[in-house]
């Protein structure tokens, strides 16, 4: 039920608006405040859809109860009551995050379309926070050894700046979750993160895909195209297996990262982009330099901060807590009530080799959930797990 407060000092003006909601639509809960003040307390306290208030109040005016509730619950849709010699100001609460304003007296029609509108919004905003928590927890990073720990407070230090970052590790292990992780505690957190797997796309079209291309460039380019940097402008692009790139291809990103600019192919336009670069690879690329596969220059230029993300065996008391969090996501996923493991079942589990890392040890909780018994017990494990 959509919950609405009106702040408003003249009681007449109260009852009106009041009543004009309450008869509109029964499902709205509508509480009143007489001033600026005890209107703050309440939404302090209380968790508001949508607030009405008017511009001149006593004790606290309209404007500074805006610039108070924005800091504390940004959320919240404001409604501006504006009287004839308020219009400027209610104009100017527009450019403080006021959803909209309405002149005094109300008229039916406008009041209740801007409040069907500002609901609507707020009803976007709750969805967009839900979907943002759930994206978040597919990129939770699962585990308190010491190894994940220390990445953990690297994180913390490296996120809120622009410095480049290369994870390094294993197939398997998470690089993306710290990837992820990265860009949601930095400050283009709410910008686009684009993510390229380098190895999944042909040497031939690499360029097209990070670059855009014009319309006749080649072949297939009927029209023109936006590429991955310009998508991830304000954001961050996470160049994952890196060391699978053209020779051609790294000598674009390194113009890039020197210059923040990138020309699609077929074209002699620049195009400026701003842009944080995350890589990552289960390659030694040292030992690519070496064997002329990777450019040193563009190395040092990614390799700014270095995480190295460990392999499951070098973090086996993080395996009782990754099957936990997978039985979790597994039973929501089916939408049945999680399994519980043996402690024998854990027990052998965390004496396996694991050569495919944590996306080995998914697969294999997933399958013994699916194939196990109620409890899952050490037969299961022997039965199932086998290599």
């Amino acid at each position: 039920m959509p919950k609405i407060l009106i702040i408003e000092d003249e009681a007449s003006i109260r009852r009106v608006l009041g009543k004009i909601l309450s008869e509109e639509n029964e499902s709205y809960e509508v509480e009143e405040s007489e001033d600026g003040v005890s209107g703050l307390e309440k939404i302090k306290n209380t968790d508001y859809d949508l607030v009405l208030c008017d511009i001149k109040m006593p004790k606290m005016d309209g404007v500074e109860l805006l610039e108070a509730v924005k800091k504390i619950k940004p959320e919240i849709p404001m409604v501006m009551i504006s009287g004839h010699g308020d219009m400027e100001t209610a104009i100017n609460t527009m450019r403080l995050g006021a959803f909209d304003y309405i002149s005094k007296p109300p008229d039916l029609n406008r009041l209740l379309n801007t409040v069907r509108n500002a609901l609507d919004k707020k009803q976007l905003v709750v969805e967009n926070k839900i979907l943002k928590k759930k994206v978040s927890r597919n990129y939770e990073m699962i585990g308190h050894s010491g190894a994940i720990d220390q990445i953990r407070d690297m994180i913390e230090k490296v996120a809120p700046t622009d410095a480049r970052v290369l994870i390094t590790g294993p197939n398997g292990t998470g690089k993306e979750l710290v990837a992820h992780q990265l860009h949601e505690k930095s400050e283009r957190a709410d910008a686009p993160f684009i993510e390229v797997n380098c190895a999944a796309i042909p040497s031939e079209l690499i360029e097209s895909e990070l670059f855009g291309h014009v319309k006749g460039a080649f072949t297939s380019a009927v029209k023109d195209r936006a590429g991955k940097f310009e998508a991830a402008d304000k954001g961050t692009i996470f160049l994952d297996e890196v060391g699978d790139m053209s020779l051609s291809a790294q000598a674009k990103v390194l113009r890039v990262l020197q210059e923040n600019m990138i020309q699609r192919v077929g074209a002699d336009k620049d195009i400026k982009v701003d842009v944080r670069v995350v890589a990552a690879t289960n390659k030694d690329l040292k030992q690519e330099i070496a064997e002329g596969r990777f450019r040193e220059d563009l190395y040092h230029r990614l390799a700014v901060i270095l995480i190295r993300v460990p392999a499951l065996n070098d973090r086996r008391d993080d395996i009782p807590l990754l099957i936990g969090h997978f039985t979790e996501k597994i039973a929501s996923e089916h939408g049945n009530a999680p399994k519980q493991f043996s402690p024998e079942a854990i027990a052998l589990l965390k004496e396996y080799d694991w050569t495919g890392n944590i996306r080995e040890l998914r697969n294999v909780v997933e399958r013994l959930i699916i194939l196990g018994g109620s409890e899952i017990s050490e037969t299961d494990v022997k039965l199932f797990a086998s290599k």
